[in-house]
């Protein structure tokens, strides 16, 4: 038993009061669909100084969850997490914590690192290069897999083709770690168009990370003024999806999500053979963070 397993079973059985080798069993015999937290879930309280970021991988346990989702802005632009320490420390941390508490580092989602899909050929280079930079993180923190956005162009051939560029350069960059995209505004919310820069790299290591609920191609997702069909997309996305994103925003008195069909998209995602994690992304207003997450935990056990 590695020390991960190990710490796991401990922070699980001094919870719940169950002998390590009951435990064992059943974290062993786990398949399948599986559930992880995006920090995302929790910006409210990182913004507002209520939570460090440092105590992302105990706030996770606390819910019963295992599986964690950095995001990098909420050590960058909504902290000063690194203007303290080096990411080499800050990484340190961060997996010290998570091996504290039994958690697993599957995945980080990176933003305000440059443009990836720019035709100004210098800003594109600079983007590709500040993103390696987060790669080597995540490797440090041992995620199999880093999220990126590819914004900085609104023509589609452009977009298509710069994007292919850097997406092929850092899936090479990258070589055990998965690089993948998110559909998160503009050309990349179109799940034919995103789905097509994926057959254009074609490298194992490139792919997806379909959500949920960012298929808005105009705006805003609060102020959005053309939506793409969010069960289509996530459908024409799965076949290259390395990772899951369940966005929520609330829920009624049976459970259900309102907005979205969680039985349909759950459906989608196992119709697809996908097997990984599935990470919750609680967005809402009316609910509390904790109350959200909890909501959403409960709804995927329910459907996987």
């Amino acid at each position: 038993m590695n020390r991960r397993n190990f710490s796991k079973l401990a922070a699980i059985s001094s919870l719940v009061g169950l002998a390590p080798s009951k435990i064992f069993s059943s974290v062993k015999s786990e398949t399948g669909l599986k559930i992880s937290l995006a920090q995302w879930s929790l910006n409210k309280a990182i913004k507002a100084g209520e939570l460090s970021g440092l105590d992302f991988a105990k706030k996770s346990r606390s819910f019963g969850i295992e599986a964690i989702e950095y995001v990098s802005g909420l050590y960058t632009t909504h902290s000063n997490l690194l203007e303290k320490m080096s990411m080499k420390k800050l990484s340190k941390e961060l997996i010290k914590r998570s091996n504290d508490y039994g958690i697993d580092n599957v995945l980080i989602m990176i933003d305000g690192q440059g443009s990836l899909a720019s035709s100004n050929n210098t800003e594109r280079l600079e983007a590709i290069d500040n993103h390696k930079k987060w790669i080597d993180f995540a490797s440090e923190l041992g995620c199999e897999t880093l999220r990126l956005n590819l914004s900085g162009e609104k023509n589609l051939d452009r977009w298509t083709d710069n994007s292919v560029k850097s997406l092929s350069t850092l899936s090479k960059y990258s070589k055990n770690i998965n690089v993948v995209v998110e559909n998160h505004g503009g050309l990349s919310s179109n799940g034919k168009y995103l789905a097509n820069v994926m057959s254009k790299v074609n490298l194992d290591n490139c792919g997806t990370l379909p959500d949920f609920g960012n298929f808005c191609l105009d705006g805003s997702p609060k102020r959005c003024n053309k939506w793409y069909d969010i069960y289509q997309g996530v459908e024409e996305l799965m076949p290259f999806a390395h990772a899951v994103s369940a966005k929520s925003y609330d829920f009624d008195y049976s459970g259900n999500e309102t907005k979205i069909d969680y039985s349909k998209m759950i459906e989608i995602v196992k119709t697809a053979g996908y097997k990984g994690y599935i990470g919750i992304e609680y967005e809402g207003s009316r609910l509390s963070e904790d109350e959200g997450i909890i909501a959403t935990k409960k709804l995927l056990e329910k459907l996987i």
